[in-house]
């Protein structure tokens, strides 16, 4: 028995699988069971399918589950299956592609996924079950994860499939389709805004005045962000400690330290510890085109040190920061400094509601980016990546799914 693929849906799909298995397979017999481990519930469906009058009767397992809380947008983690999704859209979004267009429909799309379905077989039935595919992913305008080489499929590799079976996009970044249909079941979209609090709702409308002011498109769908009471900030002392270790690499993406003179510092005050893989992957070889990558966190270090009162005013993302306009006596590093005098002095960030309301700006901004750039169109009211460094580090600032630094996601 074997994998042979699993089917994403945004419409909860358990009895429509029954009904279609018992249309294109009217004499299989069918079992029905349930199973759970370590909080991870399935349904099964098992049903023997011959191959012929005299055939063999081979059995087709289905393993079935749902998100807890079905909806149209991952906000958190609450079912394994939301965290699989979570995983496949990190996945998604990280695949070298020249269908950038393709690609973020499909982060789009897995966002808006309820249920998933896998089909667990002996490879000589492979065959028999597209009959069964086709029919239940039009059913349920699902997707297809396929292994490579099956009937269904049409790339050699793992891949991604359509409702009509066609390939939206590969593990190589391979696509054969120019869009992608993403439905959302206005069910979940009236729930989610029903339950929104006053204040989440002053603070989406507030911050949709605002880009209408910048005359930057307004998604009105988008969702209220996290409450006040569901979210737990990062300490004043981790987002001190975090800031530093920013300056750190940025003096390095900078060529005013190597990466070994950086690592050096960072042992000698006892930081090294709490650097990043990706951190200690940098400084052990900082090549030019990570330096460049990296000088862009100037403008997670600005948001940081907005957190914690020492920047004024984050300002609107139309240029780039300024690090020189952050008084030296203020920085977490520099001569002779001690980046732990700096982390000791921190006592208190700005409060909950202030970087709530930064947050929801910038996932409103960032989205007009991505939706821009999805476009072929050129944003010229912000900067996209200042937009996208500022949400990144205000995301880490409220746990955004819990994620390290590394890992942070600015969803849209």
């Amino acid at each position: 028995m074997e994998n042979y693929c699993t089917i994403y849906s945004h419409t909860l799909g358990y009895d429509t699988i029954l009904t279609t298995l018992q249309k294109v397979y009217p004499y299989g017999k069918i079992e029905t069971s349930e199973e759970e481990t370590d909080g991870d519930k399935r349904r099964i469906i098992n049903i023997g399918i011959s191959s012929g009058l005299l055939g063999r009767t081979k059995k087709l397992r289905i393993s079935y589950r749902e998100r807890a809380q079905p909806s149209y947008q991952i906000t958190s983690i609450d079912s394994p299956l939301t965290q699989n999704l979570a995983g496949m859209l990190n996945f998604v979004a990280s695949l070298e592609t020249q269908n950038e267009e393709i690609r973020g429909l499909l982060v789009e799309k897995i966002k808006t996924l309820n249920c998933e379905f896998a089909l667990i077989c002996p490879s000589g039935l492979h065959a028999s079950l597209t009959e069964f595919i086709e029919t239940i992913v039009l059913e349920l305008d699902a997707i297809v994860f396929a292994q490579g080489k099956t009937p269904i499929g049409s790339s050699s590799v793992q891949h991604f499939l359509d409702k009509n079976l066609e390939l939206i996009l590969d593990l190589n970044g391979e696509s054969e389709v120019d869009t992608l249909g993403i439905q959302i079941d206005s069910h979940y979209f009236d729930a989610s805004k029903e339950a929104a609090t006053p204040a989440q709702k002053e603070r989406k409308t507030h911050n949709e005045e605002i880009l209408q002011t910048h005359q930057i498109k307004v998604n009105q769908n988008l969702p209220v962000i996290a409450d006040e009471e569901s979210v737990q900030l990062r300490s004043p002392q981790a987002i001190a400690e975090r800031v530093a270790l920013l300056a750190v690499t940025n003096i390095v993406a900078f060529n005013q330290m190597t990466g070994e003179q950086a690592t050096d510092y960072l042992k000698k005050f006892n930081l090294w510890d709490k650097a990043t893989p990706k951190e200690v992957d940098f400084l052990q070889n900082p090549t030019d085109e990570r330096k460049a990558y990296e000088t862009w966190k100037c403008e997670g270090i600005w948001t940081l040190l907005w957190a914690l009162n020492v920047v004024p005013d984050l300002n609107f993302p139309d240029k780039l920061a300024n690090l020189n306009d952050v008084p030296p006596a203020q920085y977490p590093i520099g001569p002779d400094k001690n980046p732990n005098d700096f982390i000791a002095q921190i006592a208190e960030a700005r409060s909950k509601a202030a970087i709530l309301n930064a947050n929801d700006l910038y996932y409103r901004i960032n989205w007009a980016c991505v939706d821009a750039r999805l476009g072929g169109k050129e944003i010229s009211q912000v900067n996209p990546g200042v937009v996208y460094e500022r949400h990144y580090a205000l995301n880490w600032l409220i746990n955004y799914r819990n994620q390290p630094w590394d890992e942070v996601t600015c969803d849209t």
